[in-house]
């Protein structure tokens, strides 16, 4: 009965055809992530690609190139202590890392991933407590320079993105901003910011455009199960396009 209960819920699930990019992704594990298995999962099973677990304490980077990605999934990486992603920004994977991006690799930050990017200083500008003061889990809707509305799942406490007037006028200037909340018809208003991020920033790139970051989570937006795959073009998109943003 289980057996057939299981073939009949396969049937059901339109599963993507897996699709070559010739890239390989690896998805870092600290103590106390959470959303590790989920990315790779979205990766693996939504999109089809290569994927391996990377620990924070091995340092080998050698089976990935610059045309590859390394991902610093969503959780509470030691625990969040001193600050979100300031103990994980000095493991002994985060150096390769940064060494990897600085030579071209691309890597991608959700959520704590985003925090650890910029304690890395791979990113501009801090992740501060939300402006509400409390844990925010909810969909969000997104925009970019395309117009394109995005739904997606949030999960943080402290994502409230915050830079000074100089460097944000100068990501916008830049085309940085890969991301801005908005409301469910693209218009980005006050009222459609789930933490206070300044000028409603949901994630940003670099001037290469090889590292990014984000807080919200396309990872559990990829399954048709779950009623919802707008994470897969976000993914699809900054990750395995030529040309990641802009």
């Amino acid at each position: 009965m289980i057996k057939s209960a299981i073939v009949n819920l396969k049937s059901e699930i339109s599963l993507p055809p897996t699709q070559t990019y010739n890239m390989k992704f690896g998805v870092v594990v600290f103590p106390g992530s959470n959303c590790d298995r989920d990315m790779h999962d979205a990766l693996k099973y939504d999109l089809g690609q290569e994927v391996t677990m990377l620990w924070h304490k091995d340092k080998d980077l050698s089976m990935f190139n610059t045309e590859d990605c390394i991902i610093l999934p969503g959780g509470f990486s030691y625990g969040d202590y001193l600050r979100c992603g300031a103990i994980a920004r000095f493991s002994p994977m985060m150096q390769s890392v940064i060494d990897f991006a600085n030579a071209g690799g691309k890597v991608f930050g959700v959520c704590n991933g985003f925090q650890i990017l910029c304690e890395s200083h791979l990113l501009p500008g801090a992740l501060l407590r939300n402006g509400h003061q409390q844990f925010a889990c909810k969909n969000v809707f997104l925009t970019n320079e395309t117009g394109k509305v995005y739904k997606v799942p949030i999960a943080h406490g402290e994502g409230r993105y915050y830079a000074d007037e100089k460097t944000l006028d100068q990501l916008e200037a830049n085309g940085q901003v890969i991301f801005y909340y908005c409301d469910e018809k693209g218009k980005i208003k006050p009222n459609a910011n789930p933490n206070a991020a300044t000028r409603n920033i949901a994630g940003i790139c670099n001037a290469n455009r090889n590292v990014f970051g984000m807080m919200p989570h396309p990872e559990r937006a990829t399954s048709e199960i779950l009623g919802n795959t707008d994470g897969r073009e976000i993914l699809k998109n900054l990750l395995m396009s030529e040309i990641l943003v802009g």
